[in-house]
């Protein structure tokens, strides 16, 4: 079939149109990644100087204010028992984000290496560390969280071993695939020929360049593990009160929404859903950036 041209269309300006279309997409994932990033920075701001900025402890009473919508006094409004919810709040973006931080780290450093060594040695080794990732794979990593914190017990050093065996899964997967693809290029050959030992191939040579996709995973990872503690807390497992912890809040308020007082668990929900949302747009940003460049 014989294609005629659309006299109309002029190629050369189709041309210039999608690539200023394309231009005009990197700039706004490159806005949308850069406001990831401040929303991000301005928490572990937050994190490192709330608790000193804070006018109130998170667990001080104030008997004759219970219950108090927001005002010039209390930003946040109190709880039942007359605690600050903005102290609160503040107190618990540190709390929060440690938990984040050590699940997402944990999980990064023990998958990768466990997901490197199976890649390179494969054989035995690789058949039963993939056959215990398809076991906890099985389980939505919020089921075997709470599971295991179950098991474990009420702490939060409990709860960031808990969520972080949740994740280390999905890091051996993510670390092994690409070890099989880097393992087979040719400074990996030229690694072995110098005479390198076997372990220092993997960890110093290869590991390093398979390591990426795992890095935008840990950011991922950041995000899931502060809706995990939070949901845990929520249904009274992992942290319990009276400890100033967003699910804790966010639970405690629940109780009020039919009475109206919507700002004890409004403010603590908020915090949730936006360092979330943070972390979600900077690996999806990451992510994207990986694409283009593998282009």
């Amino acid at each position: 079939m014989i294609s005629i041209p659309n006299p109309g269309v002029n190629p050369a300006r189709e041309r210039r149109r999608s690539s200023w279309l394309r231009g005009l997409s990197s700039v706004g994932r490159w806005r949308l990644l850069s406001f990831g990033v401040l929303l991000i920075v301005l928490y572990v701001g937050v994190s490192l100087v709330g608790p000193e900025v804070a006018p109130y402890k998170p667990n001080a009473t104030h008997p004759q204010a219970t219950l108090k919508a927001p005002s010039s006094e209390y930003r946040f409004g109190t709880d039942k028992f007359g605690r600050d919810i903005y102290s609160r709040v503040l107190y618990a973006t540190r709390l929060d984000l440690s938990i984040a931080f050590s699940v997402a780290v944990s999980a990064f450093l023990v998958g990768s290496c466990i997901g490197g060594l199976s890649g390179y040695y494969g054989g035995v080794v690789d058949d039963v560390v993939m056959r215990v990732v398809d076991v906890l794979l099985a389980f939505p990593a919020f089921i075997l969280a709470m599971a295991l914190t179950g098991i474990l017990g009420d702490t939060v050093p409990n709860v960031v071993m808990a969520i972080s065996i949740a994740y280390v899964p999905y890091f051996i997967r993510l670390t092994r695939g690409e070890m099989l693809r880097v393992r087979t290029l040719q400074y990996a050959d030229a690694a072995v020929g110098v005479g390198n030992p076997r372990w220092r191939v993997v960890l110093v040579h290869l590991l390093p360049n398979a390591l990426t996709p795992a890095f935008i995973q840990l950011t991922l990872v950041l995000g899931w593990a502060i809706l995990d503690a939070a949901g845990l807390a929520f249904l009274g497992l992992g942290i319990t009160p009276p400890t100033a912890e967003w699910g804790v809040m966010v639970a405690e308020g629940a109780q009020r929404i039919i009475t109206g007082e919507w700002w004890t668990w409004l403010f603590p929900g908020l915090a949730i859903v936006i360092i979330a949302f943070a972390f979600s747009i900077v690996g999806d940003g990451l992510r994207d950036l990986l694409a283009r460049e593998e282009r």
